[in-house]
């Protein structure tokens, strides 16, 4: 694949994700709660591996973890990032007073942000598996974005047994095939990494921090 062809896939991408997020976002904070465990745990889970100062949060949607992550952080300077202006526009409603300290930016990540320091902590809360074409883009550039010592810290969705629920997972832009855990665990020097079961055999989601 040429340079060309992944930079007009993550065009369509982007766009795709727009136009998903656009009527998503309405509803995303009252209905994801359902499914998305271990949110708050990673950010725990991260909070006993390190103090960082500098967070960036790829794919931060609605600002649920930056609220979280700046009351567990409060000395930490914290970055949003997101492909979706939908999901940005809820985040800056529900940041609400928060402080200056954390900021949001509409992009994509599959190269540099071009950022003048680098990050202590990167996380990713169930963004992985939604960046297709992207997601090992994306792992590579949080190996090169992550300060010395700095943790990856991510949660997402990992596999299931049931075809028909991949393939309705994937109408919705999510791949569940284990591919994620795999790379991470090629990466970076595993701290935590756990697969833990969602109602029963549904699904199975998993819980990673390392360093690179």
């Amino acid at each position: 694949m040429t340079q060309l062809d992944v930079t007009l896939s993550t065009t369509d991408q982007s766009l795709r994700m727009e136009q998903y997020y656009r009527l998503h976002s309405k509803i995303y904070d009252a209905t994801r709660w359902s499914f998305l465990f271990g949110r708050r745990r990673i950010i725990d889970k991260a909070a006993s591996l390190h103090r960082p100062n500098h967070i960036l949060e790829v794919g931060c949607g609605t600002g649920k973890n930056l609220i979280a992550l700046g009351q567990m952080f409060p000395q930490a300077n914290i970055i949003g990032l997101d492909i979706s202006e939908s999901m940005l526009s809820v985040a800056r409603k529900n940041l609400g007073s928060m402080p200056q300290r954390i900021s949001l930016l509409c992009s994509s990540y599959d190269q540099s942000l071009k950022l003048a320091q680098s990050f202590d902590l990167i996380l990713f809360s169930y963004s992985l598996t939604m960046m297709n074409p992207g997601w090992d883009q994306a792992i590579e550039q949080a190996s090169h974005d992550l300060a010395e010592n700095g943790i990856i810290a991510v949660v997402d969705f990992h596999d299931s047994q049931l075809t028909g629920f991949k393939k309705w997972m994937a109408v919705n832009h999510v791949r569940m095939d284990g591919h994620i855990y795999a790379k991470l665990n090629q990466h970076f020097s595993p701290q935590i990494a756990e697969i833990q079961p969602a109602y029963g055999v549904l699904w199975q989601y998993f819980l990673f921090a390392g360093k690179k």
